[in-house]
């Protein structure tokens, strides 16, 4: 890819905190921490801690 020369590749743990903060409004800590309890690999858990952190 041009536009990547020169860059690191993407970690999982980078990929699912964005992914998860533009999913679910979470800020960039909470998604970091909640990745450092449960792992990168474990989608279905990230995103259902991270709905019950955004509930009001």
């Amino acid at each position: 890819m041009v536009d990547n020369v020169g860059k690191a590749p993407e970690t999982a743990t980078g990929l699912a905190m964005r992914r998860l903060v533009s999913e679910t409004g979470i800020t960039e800590a909470q998604a970091r921490e909640l990745i450092g309890f449960l792992g990168p690999y474990n989608w279905s858990s990230l995103m259902r801690e991270a709905r019950m952190l955004k509930k009001p």
